[in-house]
């Protein structure tokens, strides 16, 4: 059916609910130009978030009107509020911005909650005639370190549970310790292999080794080796149920919530050094730069050493220290790796990390900015190796074999012409008549930005404009890593759909097939898992910024504007990278501005400023509000001279 058709017609269609503050719903719908509004007395049981069927009522005028008939998938079980207890039931309130119903739960319900204690429910239920859905307390919040709190909340209300279950710590716990001979003798021995690991400092759980030894025949042999987790996560176990429904690490501002319990991420499967450890590796030959040869497999490694990235990246410019020469050669193997991948159309991000630091309470003292060096880019590239390389190695097999690619599309035209439009402003032209001549276009942009002040807000905007990359069966290629073949092989231990290519890729190599009758619906749950992920990952910065910045109140500081919107734009301090509003409201003053998308601008109708994305401001921190994880900023300065 074509948009006009499905405009004309009297209707029910398929979309996703944004509810806003006012109660008025919003259905976007795949191929509709306009969502569908639904006003409040019509969205029945449906709540933001969710997918949902919206019969349209009306199609006259410019926004077509709907009511909901159906919820198909809640985009959340679990909430976060205040429970009231009377004498034969409870009420919850939901923290929520949006309206939201208040639960029933009822006594035997309650897991030990008390009256107006903070707790988390779980949505058991909502029955069409009941006005209010009915629930069950998971965890009660109450007494907590009032710091800890609201970073527990995040995850509840993103539905990561906090504990594991008592049947998978179980069966974690009786998990032997001692490798069998037998599982040795069964896999490739590369304990006699010079190995080691980069990862952070403060990393535990050390999921990838490196290897590199030469040949006879005057090639370099690299092993890339990644912990064997499907060895110890068994299909149907209590430990892989839950490592599924999790489908992902969390990493906040302060904390990681684990997919897999600590004795297995941090140590049976953990790379450690001077241990035995069985991994699933991809063993490639080198000659004169290049890949000669792949050999795909299980194997045994034995760490020599354990590096931090620092402590490699010292080694790279020069420094002497354990392996230096091995560590030297790699970074040479994985620089002419990144050289040809650019050349055949990778586009090259760079990434910049904030971290807080925090006291011993776990309140954030400081910020610190982490870019990528070479010891990153080293690893990263070799990582690419291996993932490239398996699924190059299941999408060439005959029958088709299903399997969780991850795939990126190429940018919606629509997105990159408004994008080369703003990026002419600084003197960038795009050739967008191919995707290679795309790719070629941002990165001769992001180099030459490299050094300028406009990087940042180039390279933001750049990857807006991209498509977002996506678990899926549908192989359509890597459009950002420019590959026809991708997949994620070598986290296991933090992200599940890496479980699902080992265990797919042992059955194509001893030929005994795994199950793929839910691969498709893995794929989607998987990726809602980590788009959940990052929203609380999100969401931690943003409370840890604002408990930063309330330190500021009333204090002046350059900053950079990162995004601009109908109700004002946000600006980015440079000195902190924290970043807070500047709502429209505090720039009446100055002129009454209207809202141009296409320019990722405020443009001021009477006095002709502009407030545009990359434009530096002068701002002082006005107000902060923790519990909300919002900080407001006023503009006391702009312009050349930003001077008010």
């Amino acid at each position: 059916m074509t948009t006009k058709q499905q405009k004309n017609n009297i209707s029910t269609l398929e979309g996703v609910l944004d509810v806003s503050r006012s109660g008025t719903g919003f259905v976007s719908v795949p191929g509709l130009p306009e969502d569908v509004m639904v006003r409040q007395h019509d969205l029945g049981q449906a709540l933001h978030g969710d997918k949902v069927k919206v019969h349209l009522l009306s199609t006259q005028g410019q926004r077509p009107k709907g009511k909901i008939t159906e919820v198909i998938e809640r985009s959340r079980a679990q909430f976060v509020g205040t429970i009231s207890v009377a004498k034969s039931h409870a009420f919850f309130r939901p923290d929520s911005q949006r309206p939201c119903p208040d639960f029933y739960v009822p006594l035997s319900a309650l897991n030990g909650a008390k009256d107006n204690n903070r707790v988390a429910v779980r949505m058991t239920g909502w029955d069409p005639k009941d006005k209010s859905p009915r629930g069950q307390v998971t965890a009660v919040l109450t007494g907590l370190n009032p710091l800890d709190l609201p970073m527990r909340e995040i995850l509840l209300e993103r539905g990561f549970p906090l504990e594991f279950p008592p049947d998978v710590m179980a069966e974690a716990m009786a998990i032997p310790e001692v490798i069998p001979n037998e599982e040795i003798t069964s896999r490739r021995d590369m304990r006699g292999v010079l190995t080691f690991t980069v990862d952070p400092a403060d990393a535990k759980d050390f999921d990838d080794a490196l290897s590199i030894a030469d040949l006879p025949d005057g090639s370099v042999e690299v092993g890339i080796h990644i912990a064997d987790v499907s060895h110890y996560v068994r299909p149907g176990s209590a430990l892989d149920r839950e490592a599924y429904e999790r489908a992902t690490s969390v990493y906040l501002a302060d904390r990681v919530l684990p997919m897999l319990p600590e004795r297995i991420s941090n140590h049976l499967c953990s790379l450690r050094p001077h241990e035995d450890k069985l991994t699933f590796s991809c063993v490639v030959k080198f000659r004169d730069g290049s890949i000669t040869d792949t050999w795909i497999g299980r194997t045994v490694i034995h760490s020599d050493h354990r590096f931090t990235y620092d402590q490699a990246q010292e080694i790279i410019s020069g420094a002497d220290g354990p392996h230096a020469d091995a560590v030297r050669r790699l970074d040479a193997l994985a620089r002419g790796l990144r050289a040809a991948r650019f050349r055949e159309g990778s586009i090259e991000f760079t990434s910049q990390e904030v971290r807080f630091r925090v006291d011993p309470k776990g309140w954030p003292v400081g910020v610190t900015v982490k870019e990528s060096k070479d010891s990153h880019r080293m690893v990263e590239d070799l990582m690419l190796v291996a993932n490239r390389a398996v699924a190059g190695m299941v999408s060439a097999q005959k029958p088709v074999v299903p399997f969780p690619y991850r795939t990126h599309d190429q940018p919606d035209p629509a997105k990159l012409s408004t994008f080369a439009d703003f990026a002419r402003n600084y003197g960038h032209v795009f050739e967008t008549h191919s995707p290679e001549a795309t790719a070629g276009s941002f990165n001769r942009m992001l180099t030459a930005v490299r050094d300028k002040p406009e990087r940042q807000v180039l390279e933001q905007l750049g990857v807006r404009t991209m498509a977002k990359a996506a678990y899926t069966t549908d192989n359509i290629g890597h459009y950002g890593l420019g590959f026809d073949d991708y997949c994620h092989f070598t986290s296991p231990i933090r992200r599940y759909p890496d479980v699902m290519v080992h265990r797919i890729t042992e059955g194509i190599l001893t030929g005994s097939p795994a199950d793929h009758s839910l691969i498709d619906e893995q794929c989607r749950h998987c990726g809602e898992r980590e788009r959940a992920a990052m929203d609380a990952e999100r969401a931690g910065t943003k409370l840890m910024a604002a408990r930063y910045m309330s330190g500021f109140l009333g204090r002046e500081f350059d900053a950079v504007i990162t995004g601009v919107g109908p109700s004002g734009f946000w600006a980015e301090t440079v000195e902190h990278r924290c970043e807070g509003m500047v709502s429209l409201g505090s720039i009446a003053a100055i002129d009454d501005f209207s809202y141009d998308d296409k320019g990722y601008c405020l443009r001021g109708l009477v006095t002709g400023v502009v407030f545009r994305m990359g434009d530096q401001v002068r701002i002082t921190v006005d107000r902060v509000d923790t519990a909300k994880r919002q900080i407001d900023y006023t503009v006391v300065g702009y312009g050349a001279n930003k001077k008010m």
